[in-house]
């Protein structure tokens, strides 16, 4: 009787492109420009992006699109958040009872910290080329650049799960 192994990494199949942007844009104000760039249009998404991590929960934007004609998803996901703790400390001295705010930045993708933006487009197909999708994000005035990511660099690959 012959025995069969199942490798876990097999069924790991990412289908899916992710470019890194660099700004100082706002989610709005990104997207709305990628909407003129590119024939797309991202719209704000209610559901955001929860990670939990050592600095506790965040939530990330999200601005979705879903291109019917091409069965392609679209998401503009913020990479950097803040997450405010509030710590209370009992001391018997002049600052008692004092409340500090410690504020923490969370990475969607610790791995890329340069990166405060990601355009991920899932179920890609032949009819969509993403270098044509770079080139012409770096043509908006605004982002600093836009870079293809290497999908086996990524350790946190399950935050990009939503």
């Amino acid at each position: 009787m012959a025995i069969h192994k199942l490798d876990i990494g097999e069924f790991d199949e990412i289908d899916y492109y992710l470019i890194a942007i660099r700004t100082s844009l706002e989610n709005y104000r990104l997207a709305y420009f990628i909407n003129q760039r590119l024939p797309i249009n991202l719209s704000m998404s209610k559901d955001e992006v929860h990670i939990h991590s050592k600095g506790g929960d965040t939530q990330f934007s999200r601005f979705y699109y879903y291109d019917d004609e091409n069965d392609v998803d679209w998401n503009l996901i913020q990479n950097i958040n803040e997450t405010v703790q509030q710590n209370s400390e009992v001391t018997h001295d002049l600052f008692s009872n004092t409340s500090i705010e410690v504020a923490t930045k969370v990475y969607l993708l610790p791995e890329f910290k340069k990166a405060d933006y990601f355009l991920k487009i899932e179920n890609i197909n032949d009819t969509i080329d993403v270098d044509k999708i770079k080139q012409k994000l770096n043509t908006i005035e605004e982002i600093e650049t836009a870079y293809a990511v290497d999908t086996n660099q990524i350790k946190s690959k399950n935050n990009l799960i939503f």
